[in-house]
């Protein structure tokens, strides 16, 4: 048995190393996505045990369980087919214009509907009442990866957003096999085409190589062997279903075992593998604290996490009260994603959030777009963020949101935005800047400087910036030169970290 590393154990505040405001703003950064004024403070007076704890209080549930009022608006698609069975009757006795026509319409009605999943869900990350729960679905879509450039009905992608967050800080072996079973991901990586007479390897690669075990902790045979545990597993409309008659029956030799193995034997047996729960462990660690953790962290993260039994609540819990989390190489160094630059600045700024068409293309320049990885891999992540013209455009974003100006290019609406157009009356331009208005602009300079600077950067800068946003403000501060003041930090190099 691994003992816990030293850097696992929870962070104790103490004089020298109090739970100050930096420190709070940290945890709601990269348990959620950013804190105002007010979720600061709460967290504070919580202490960092508790506020991990009041983060994760949240059900295994999807959204529209919490809600059945909180669903995405995917009226586009109603009264299409849901299921082949229903698009061949549909299609059935059509002319060949017809059923073109019929493709054509189902195709962009499915554009719509994605538009309005990912306006969806971006709300819930800004303003939803689970904001450790939308981080965790939004890591978990850049690892059991899906996009919606290949798998374009939006009643799936909506399907697995939702087995994304009800799976979010649960059992991972479950998680892995309902992952396996969806829709969406059977459509993604193939297996819906995996048959007994003609294999189709692409999930069971991707299902060892990126979901659970990493390159070098298989071998091709053990591909072949799983693909073939893997046949008959497909789906018909929004249902999984086994195939009896494609499926493989025959015995399997598969890392060392020998038997007639189906899908959910062959997942037991990855997981048994040693490589499977430090790989879990340490993409869980990257994301949530920082990129190279010191040696044995990630080996007692996975340790705990087998001892868990799969649970990955008691290790998320480890990763978010720990010291290591708390160093001063934790925070604040961590570039934020197109998305959480996004959604933490409507969050910090207590915006209404925009029209999804109005920031489809600046996410699409900056390289991030809900449920729309760019591959199978998902997003990079990390300095590959940050490059000339991405930084650019995320600092022209960021000054939008805060009531600035939205630089046309030609494609507002995002052309490329699934794959098209998106149609209806939001294709309206509407106001070119942003909404955002100071509620007060009272006080001195130096008073306004520290109020956005902790508000908005919620780390201290150097006196020169500050002399900089001092200069902005001029000598009468008004409610046009905070905003200009506002405008200034979340177009600075210091606003793009957290």
């Amino acid at each position: 048995m691994i003992r816990q590393h030293p850097l696992l154990q929870p962070y104790t505040p103490s004089s020298d190393e109090p739970f100050d405001e930096v420190k709070a703003a940290h945890l709601l950064n990269r348990a959620g996505f950013g804190g105002r004024p007010d979720e600061i403070e709460r967290v504070m007076k919580l202490g960092p045990q508790d506020a991990v704890d009041w983060l994760m209080d949240f059900p295994d549930a999807p959204a529209d369980e919490e809600s059945k009022t909180d669903q995405p608006d995917l009226s586009p698609v109603e009264g299409y087919p849901k299921n082949f069975r229903e698009l061949r009757e549909k299609l059935a006795n059509k002319t060949p214009e017809e059923r073109k026509a019929l493709q054509q319409m189902l195709m962009q009605a499915n554009r719509e509907a994605l538009v309005q999943v990912v306006g969806w869900w971006m709300k819930r990350m800004a303003s939803g009442p689970f904001p450790l729960q939308e981080k965790l679905t939004l890591f978990w879509h850049g690892h059991f990866t899906t996009s919606a450039k290949d798998e374009r009905a939006a009643l799936l992608m909506w399907q697995q957003n939702e087995l994304l967050r009800r799976q979010s800080a649960g059992n991972f072996r479950e998680f892995v096999r309902q992952i396996s079973r969806d829709p969406a991901m059977l459509d993604y990586l193939n297996n819906q085409q995996n048959k007994k007479a003609h294999p189709n390897e692409n999930y069971a690669r991707e299902l060892m190589e990126l979901f659970t075990l990493g390159i070098g902790n298989y071998t091709e045979d053990d591909i072949k062997q799983a693909a073939r545990a893997l046949t008959g597993w497909g789906h018909d409309g929004q249902d999984f279903v086994f195939r009896r008659f494609d499926h493989d029956d025959g015995e399997k030799q598969f890392m060392g075992r020998r038997g007639n193995f189906e899908g959910d034997d062959v997942i037991d047996i990855i997981l048994e593998n040693k490589a499977c729960a430090p790989y879990i462990a340490g993409k869980l660690f990257r994301s949530f604290a920082y990129d190279v953790p010191e040696d044995g962290v990630v080996e007692s993260l996975g340790a705990q996490l087998r001892d868990a039994k799969w649970e990955l609540r008691p290790v998320l819990r480890t990763i978010l009260t720990s010291k290591a989390f708390y160093q001063p190489r934790a925070v604040g160094v961590q570039i934020k994603s197109p998305i959480q630059l996004v959604v933490g600045t409507v969050r910090l700024l207590d915006l209404e959030f925009p029209q999804p068409q109005r920031l489809a293309n600046p996410l699409n320049l900056m390289g991030q777009v809900p449920m729309m990885p760019p591959n199978v891999k998902g997003w990079p992540g990390g300095r590959m963020w940050i490059n000339t013209s991405t930084l650019f455009v995320r600092y022209n974003t960021a000054v939008f949101l805060a009531g600035g100006a939205m630089p046309d290019s030609g494609d507002r609406l995002g052309k490329s935005f699934f794959g098209g157009k998106f149609k209806g009356p939001s294709q309206d331009r509407g106001d070119i800047t942003g909404n955002f208005r100071p509620k007060n602009a009272a006080g001195s300079a130096d008073e306004l400087v520290d109020q956005w600077v902790g508000r908005l950067i919620q780390r201290p800068i150097d006196d020169e910036k500050k002399s900089v946003l001092r200069e902005a403000l001029g000598d009468d501060p008004n409610a046009a030169s905070v905003r200009k003041m506002i405008q200034l930090i979340v177009s600075t190099p210091d606003y793009q970290l957290c």
